[in-house]
């Protein structure tokens, strides 16, 4: 037998090897197009973590602690009440450890009432940029103000935006039978500035200041019809330390009034016109008035107003306080009608009595009007009516020449039981004993 021929392998043998060798030319094919099909197919990602809701609040808050009214849901169609809105922007922005903003963006916002009462945690802004428009739904405001802002220390208000009182409505209305709103009132509040915006139409007083201290009034538009009734652009009252400056001021009321207890009282280049003038009063009207002292009006135009600079006392007042150290200065008169007035006969109602004629309790003393110009519309240009109970003292008229601007008179001063001296000033005017 010949065992070497055909490699000495029998036919079964090499038919089981070629059989294992075509088994894993297979099993090497799948694999590598298993290979290939496993590379072309997409890797899965990992699904994101949801993001976490934010906390209550955390919408209306942006960088900087701003708390935006719209973003509280405010709309500014002019016709939706925001009152809530603007509400719950007070309280988040007046609870923030830090400095905070009330924001009031473009847009016309319709509001009711609004209490904004400290003290806060920390400083806060109200940015008005829009328009605020005061509701005309009048038992809403119950007898009380529209904006009111009480006790809070550190408060600054400004913006290019307006507060509208939307008064004209109200204005053919009898005041008496019902109490109409101031537009912002600042109720003990310290360290304060209200400054660039636009003050419109106010139902009542446009600002009222009431036992506040440290407050700044900056460069405000202060605007209503000029025979709307008791419309002041602003009254402070039992208040100290009150800077009103570069404001322009045309109203039915005094464009500034000072109340009884106020002190270091500065006012400065305003323009006031029309309305009825920059007035220290009335005083003497109520039991628990307090005195006025070291108020300055200076640097400041009238424009054909009622009254230029006046002090004004109630002839009946019903309790004796003084006013003193009252300077008027470098004021320019422009067709004013009685342009420097003491007037201690004061009674708008006329309701005061024959027996109280010049009987007034209130002591206007110490007073100067210095470097006044310009043009009366009146032919008293100088009208110092004090009382004979209780004359006024110290009374100085330099530098003062304001001249009848019309042709069927002569320019005059009168003085009733007014003492003090004139000094370059105009001959017809230097009426004091």
């Amino acid at each position: 037998m010949d065992l070497c021929r055909g490699g000495g392998r029998s036919a079964s043998y090499r038919t089981k090897m070629a059989f294992g060798s075509n088994v894993m030319r297979v099993l090497f094919i799948l694999m590598v197009l298993f290979a290939a099909s496993a590379a072309k197919r997409p890797v899965a990602k990992k699904s994101a973590a949801p993001a976490p809701a934010p906390e209550a609040g955390e919408e209306a808050s942006g960088a900087g602690g701003i708390f935006d009214i719209t973003k509280l849901g405010a709309t500014s169609d002019g016709k939706t009440d925001c009152s809530k809105e603007i509400q719950e922007a007070w309280k988040s922005a007046c609870g923030a450890a830090e400095q905070a903003t009330v924001l009031v963006p473009k847009g016309e916002f319709l509001v009711g009432p609004l209490n904004f009462s400290g003290p806060c945690k920390g400083d806060v802004k109200i940015q008005i940029d829009g328009t605020l428009l005061g509701t005309n739904d009048l038992p809403k405001y119950d007898g009380g103000s529209w904006i009111n802002i009480l006790k809070v220390e550190n408060l600054v208000i400004t913006g290019s935006g307006t507060i509208d009182g939307q008064g004209t409505n109200v204005y053919t209305k009898d005041p008496e039978a019902q109490a109409f709103p101031n537009s912002l009132v600042l109720d003990f509040v310290k360290n304060g500035t209200v400054s660039g915006i636009t003050l419109l139409n106010s139902k009542f007083f446009h600002i009222n200041i009431y036992k506040s201290e440290d407050v700044k009034v900056e460069n405000l538009t202060i605007t209503a019809p000029g025979n709307s009734p008791n419309t002041d652009g602003i009254h402070i009252g039992d208040s100290s330390n009150i800077n009103v400056t570069g404001a322009t001021i045309g109203t039915g009321d005094d464009c500034i009034s000072i109340g009884g207890g106020s002190s270091r009282i500065r006012v400065t280049r305003v323009t006031c016109g029309p309305g009825q003038g920059i007035s220290v009063g009335c005083l003497g009207r109520y039991k628990d008035e307090k005195d006025v002292s070291d108020v300055t009006v200076k640097d400041c135009v009238l424009r054909s107003s009622t009254n230029g600079v006046r002090i004004k006392t109630y002839e009946d007042a019903v309790k004796s306080i003084t006013a003193s150290n009252l300077t008027f200065e470098n004021i320019k008169m422009e067709d004013v009608a009685n342009p420097i007035i003491i007037d201690q006969n004061y009674c708008p109602e006329k309701v005061c009595t024959a027996k109280s004629k010049s009987k007034s309790a209130v002591t206007v003393k110490d007073v100067i009007f210095r470097n006044i110009t310009g043009t009366s519309s009146t032919p008293e240009a100088v009208s110092l009516l004090c009382s004979d109970k209780q004359p006024c003292s110290g009374v100085d008229l330099i530098d003062v020449n304001v001249e009848y601007s019309g042709k069927n008179n002569k320019t005059i001063g009168v003085c009733s039981n007014a003492k003090g001296t004139a000094k370059d000033t105009l001959q017809a005017l230097a009426c004091l004993a």
